[in-house]
């Protein structure tokens, strides 16, 4: 998954529907890793095919396992600090509206339950904690 930041402290997000608890929530971009390919070009290209935005430079943000004691399953989480819009979404079933969302209001979505996916949570969480340290 990728947190893209651009300098207005928005981040990119997309809304989507989730059938297995039967609701919409933001999340932020990302897929599977293909055979062979690295982790951040991978997180680059879900970006710019699930929302039309093309990410600038990637770089590690922090890594989770969300099921800790019934599998190793390591996500990783990718931060970029610029977009270029570059057009449609190429993946058009990935997202019904794709948005910039304030930093301060993606947590608020968090607390209200519109954010609800453990990655793009966590994500929003550190984010903010980096914002109060002046490290944003």
């Amino acid at each position: 998954m990728v947190a893209v930041l651009d300098d207005r402290q928005r981040l990119l997000l997309m809304r989507r529907h989730r059938f297995v608890f039967d609701r919409w929530v933001w999340e932020l971009p990302g897929g599977y890793v293909d055979d062979e390919e690295e982790p951040a070009v991978c997180a680059a290209r879900e970006v710019e095919e699930e929302t039309g935005w093309r990410p600038g430079d990637v770089e590690p943000l922090l890594t989770f396992q969300p099921w800790v004691g019934s599998a190793d399953a390591e996500n990783l989480l990718f931060l970029s600090r610029s977009a270029k819009h570059i057009g449609a979404p190429t993946d058009v079933n990935e997202a019904e509206q794709v948005a910039w969302i304030p930093l301060v209001e993606a947590r608020e979505l968090v607390y209200s339950g519109e954010i609800a996916g453990a990655g793009t949570v966590i994500a929003v969480l550190e984010l903010i904690a980096r914002e109060a340290r002046g490290e944003l």
